[in-house]
């Protein structure tokens, strides 16, 4: 590995870190000006609401009381009474039954809402022209833990179904600093459908641990988040149990129904190039508070290892993809990024024989290179399906300087997944939480064709 590869690695992330720059420069100018914002719901449609949420005129407040604007639309006194409508402490306790008592804390409607309820909440409403939003908040006095209820009633059933495709939408993009999915699920028995995201800010010694549940039955849109601090990431049964008593009250009043909740894994969409990774899905970094955002890459050359057995042409796959990740407000060397490659072959045969060529080049490397120390830091597995190896590879130069990289490469069928990430001052990752990364990357990859 020479400087000038390192120089060369660092211009072409500069670049794709001002273009994303400029990008969020006219995003906030428009935002500033008061812009209608565009919001990519299911089935690829598209709705403009305010940039503000729609908090700036009358008809967006959606009190508690309910406003008939004379149109027709919905029912203005559907789960008008909270008392009826929200969950209380006794039904709350089902988060942790275990760990005492909880109590309400507030309840809001549409008028006295606060612009963020919940995580990777981007705008006060989902539905700015719906009929009326419940926000009540609980606390376990003996845990000091809290939990969060948001509700929104909209005036039909395709407005709700809108309203979930957005706030799933602002988990899936989320821009919130200092955390990251760790787990996802899609939920059965939870009106017609829903998520649950647990999203993770490390510490020192413990966890902070966002869970949050969405779902949609009839004219409603609820989201159920529960706030712990731990050492591993909770489960979703206990969200998705609290989550479907909420509903049940819901239903009782609203033409809609509900069952017994239960969770399978599954990766929450995103809007980023198929079988790529989120940003949301990348490392929390101590020293960075902003949030990372991607771009179209070249494919990567290496660290210097596996340089020549990574040669995506010579390997000749059906089709491959590049993609990197920045961070572009962050004050971080020219060269810092992460970047990723998912390479589709004709048969499973062929993904494995790509990606063994790579694990013994980096393996035997410090037989063949002189200058490299290579440290293999773990083997990764997700069921039978996702398999693969990290190592931190450093190489020492001519002028005293040593150049470090996080390397990992996994096969899942028959696509096979590289990341490549420079170590830099302040600015690395852990061995756990890289090899979390590679697993979720060959987990994006099943969409990659």
């Amino acid at each position: 590995m020479t400087g000038s590869h390192r120089a060369s690695r660092g211009g072409s992330r500069a670049a794709a870190r001002e273009a994303r720059r400029q990008q969020t420069r006219r995003r906030n100018q428009l935002i500033g000006a008061g812009a209608a914002a565009l919001l990519v719901i299911g089935g690829g449609g598209i709705a403009a609401v305010n940039a503000f949420g729609g908090s700036d005129s009358p008809g967006d407040a959606k009190s508690g009381k309910g406003q008939d604007d004379g149109s027709g639309g919905g029912d203005s006194g559907l789960l008008g009474d909270a008392t009826k409508t929200l969950l209380d402490g006794y039904a709350a306790k089902q988060l942790a039954p275990a760990s005492g008592a909880w109590a309400v804390a507030s309840t809001d409607d549409g008028s006295s809402a606060p612009d963020k309820a919940f995580v990777c909440q981007s705008q006060r409403f989902a539905d700015p022209a719906g009929i009326r939003t419940w926000i009540r908040n609980f606390r376990n006095p003996s845990t000091k833990e809290t939990a969060v209820q948001y509700v929104e009633v909209s005036n039909d059933e395709a407005a709700a179904g809108k309203a979930y495709s957005t706030i799933t939408g602002w988990l899936s993009a989320c821009n919130t600093p200092q955390i990251r999915l760790v787990a996802s699920y899609t939920t059965d028995g939870l009106g017609s459908k829903g998520v649950v995201a647990v999203f993770g800010q490390p510490g020192d010694k413990s966890n902070k641990y966002r869970t949050i549940s969405v779902s949609t039955a009839g004219q409603a849109t609820m989201v159920v988040e529960y706030d712990t601090t731990a050492k591993t990431p909770p489960k979703p049964d206990t969200v998705i149990a609290t989550a479907g008593a909420g509903l049940k009250r819901i239903c009782a009043e609203a033409k809609c129904t509900t069952g017994t909740p239960t969770a399978k894994p599954g990766l929450l969409p995103t809007t980023e190039p198929a079988g790529f990774m989120a940003p949301i899905d990348l490392p929390v970094l101590p020293s960075i508070d902003k949030p990372w955002v991607s771009t179209a890459g070249a494919a990567p050359k290496g660290s210097g290892c596996e340089t020549e057995k990574l040669d995506i042409k010579k390997a000749k796959p059906k089709s491959y993809k590049s993609q990197t990740y920045v961070v572009p407000e962050a004050k971080v060397p020219a060269e810092f990024g992460l970047d990723t490659m998912v390479a589709n072959f004709a048969s499973p045969a062929a993904a494995n024989t790509y990606v063994a060529a790579i694990r013994k080049a980096v393996d035997t490397c410090k037989k063949t290179q002189s200058n490299a120390t290579v440290k293999a830091t773990g083997d990764v597995a997700l069921g039978t399906s996702i398999k693969g190896e990290s190592w931190r590879a450093s190489y020492e130069t001519g002028n005293n300087k040593t150049f470090t990289y996080r390397v990992g490469i996994a096969v899942s069928g028959s696509r096979a997944i590289y990341v490549l990430y420079p170590v830099l001052e302040d600015l690395d990752i852990t061995n756990s939480g890289f090899n979390e990364v590679l697993i979720r990357a060959a987990e994006r990859s099943a969409a990659y064709k």
